[in-house]
């Protein structure tokens, strides 16, 4: 068919509509297409045309997918056309127009151009289809929640528009979120997962952006004017959800959060990025759940960097030692035992243990220390046993990190029986956990150690939440008190310091546990021991950490600590 032959009208509108299909501002050309194929169809006798999009050829069979409806006049019809494409993507475009049943049929001239206008019409919604389809792929994960690319990409837009300065971001996570999938199982742990998100963005309006980086971990960038109302809800927030009856649980989060300053210059997404995961990772390791960023971070992660560097090469060289605070009998004197402590020699100086260890906490490089450690107090033990010497049962820390490893009991009695010590002098410390999964995993190895007769201690006893549960539930031989319940003054608070500590004391002693106090540094502290009738203590009124050699001369025969002050 000639071009010349086409109807003037149709023509016209034909071009319009194709002009505004070629625009790239798509969202503004949307109406203006509608509008076109509505004048297009009363040109053209079509009563009803009918889209349909599908995501795949399976959706289309079982009749799912997307209906748009561009004209439906509501009378009586018949099908007269049906195109049908699929993508390269394999999803499926279809449509369908309809003639009413009182109307002449179709010239061929009206036929041609009504398929002309349905294929025009069907590559459009495909390919635009398409192109959604790859947003979705590249800013949406696969339970359809805007992920970091998006994060990303939003991020670059505010900082090229200058409207950065008047945000602020966060990097947070759900604590312990994986208590409520075990709890009330995955179903209600997704709907709760779904409800927060969703409760979160209307937090911060449509101003704001917050994206799943994974798990239940997450990002935002928001109006910094928002800052309150989004650290109240990431501290503690009841969270709804519908199925299995439905209810609600208090969430709670750490979270790293950076304020953009007005002189604050944002290169790149990344640099934003790079500031609130910093943040973050110390509030995850850390006692306080919501970190700024600040230089000093940025100061403490090179220092940290620097330790985890040089960690490998130390720990090859020998470069940790043990050091030994005695455990004294505050009623005779005698050192009955001792706690194996680490430091580090760096080029001749001695580096204390807040330094490094915290830094180390943060990897699993705590536990190949734990274990060298081990390794050297049962090396010095098997010489003092060798050479004849006084020996005393020696307590050993492990980390918490350590929990989850199904072998730990497996290496700590291979170190143990491989230098043929008596597992009596060997004390296992631990600390008290504050999470029911860390509880299980505590009391299997406080279980295990206990069955080979190896001394166990609950370290820093009351510096935790769950301290009554675990003394009913594991076998503990020893409770190490922490100076934090030991009484300064005569104050109303010391006053209920001073009943919390007299009746620790009791329990432990009434349930069969040995009963330490650490940290014991002045004769007050010595007198209240004396008063509670606890035996037991350490700390710098008798002695700081030791080198193995001064430590050595405390073992003599003889030695007794002037207790009687």
């Amino acid at each position: 068919m000639k071009t010349e032959s086409i109807d003037p009208v149709f023509y016209e509108l034909f071009q319009k509509l194709v002009s505004e299909m070629t625009e790239i501002d798509r969202p503004k050309s949307i109406p203006k297409i509608e509008e076109l194929l509505v004048e297009i169809c009363k040109v053209l006798r079509v009563c009803k045309a009918v889209t349909r999009l599908y995501r795949n050829s399976r959706e289309e069979l079982e009749g799912g997918g997307e209906t748009l409806c561009s004209r439906d006049t509501g009378e009586k019809c018949h099908e007269i056309h049906h195109v049908r494409v699929v993508t390269n993507v394999l999803s499926v475009a279809t449509l369908t127009a309809y003639l009413a049943d009182d109307q002449p049929p179709l010239t061929d001239e009206e036929f041609y151009f009504i398929d002309l206008v349905m294929r025009t019409t069907v590559s459009f919604l495909s390919r635009n289809r398409l192109t959604d389809m790859v947003e979705e792929l590249a800013y949406y994960d696969d339970q359809g929640y805007r992920n970091v690319r998006l994060f990303m990409a939003e991020t670059m837009k505010m900082a090229g528009s200058g409207k950065i300065t008047d945000m602020a971001a966060i990097n947070y996570n759900l604590r312990h979120f994986t208590l409520v999938n075990q709890q009330f199982g995955k179903s209600v742990g997704d709907d709760v997962l779904r409800n927060h998100f969703t409760m979160f963005e209307q937090l911060i309006g449509e101003t704001g952006l917050v994206c799943r980086l994974g798990g239940d971990n997450f990002l935002s960038l928001f109006d910094k004017q928002k800052l309150d109302d989004v650290l109240n809800f990431v501290t503690e927030a009841k969270i709804p959800f519908q199925c299995s009856g439905g209810g609600t649980v208090t969430i709670h989060c750490s979270a790293g959060v950076y304020v953009v300053g007005e002189n604050d210059r944002i290169n790149e997404p990344g640099d934003i990025l790079a500031k609130i995961i910093t943040a973050f990772r110390v509030a995850q390791n850390g006692n306080v759940r919501i970190v700024f960023y600040n230089e000093d971070l940025i100061r403490k992660k090179q220092e940290a960097m620097r330790v985890q560097e040089l960690f490998p090469l130390a720990l090859k060289n020998e470069e940790f030692h043990v050091y030994y605070q005695p455990k004294v009998n505050i009623l005779t004197g005698e050192v009955y035992g001792a706690e194996a402590l680490c430091r580090w020699n760096k080029d001749g100086r001695v580096v204390p243990p807040f330094e490094f260890i915290p830094i180390l906490e943060q990897t699993n490089d705590i536990c190949k220390l734990d274990f060298y450690m081990l390794e050297y107090v049962c090396r010095h033990i098997r010489r003092w046993l060798d050479e004849g010497r006084k020996v005393v049962r020696i307590s050993v820390n492990m980390s918490r990190r350590h929990m989850t490893d199904e072998t730990l009991l497996d290496t700590i009695l291979g170190i143990i029986n491989w230098y043929s010590i008596p597992h009596e002098l060997i004390e296992i410390e631990l600390t008290e956990t504050t999470t029911d999964v860390g509880f299980t995993d505590l009391k299997r190895v406080v279980s295990g150690l206990s069955e080979a007769d190896i001394c166990t201690s609950i370290d820093d006893f009351g510096m935790g939440y769950s301290s009554l549960n675990l003394l009913r539930g594991i076998p503990w031989k020893v409770l190490k008190v922490d100076r934090s319940f030991v009484p300064e003054s005569e104050g109303d608070s010391d006053r209920v310091r001073s009943i919390m500590f007299k009746y620790v004391v009791g329990m432990a002693k009434d349930i069969g546990l040995e009963c330490v106090v650490e940290g014991v540094e002045t004769e007050k502290h010595l007198g209240i021991l004396r008063e509670n009738g606890c035996e037991y203590a350490q700390g710098y009124l008798f002695d700081k950490p030791l080198p193995v050699e001064e430590f050595e001369t405390r073992l003599a025969d003889g030695f007794i600590y002037d207790v009687d002050r």
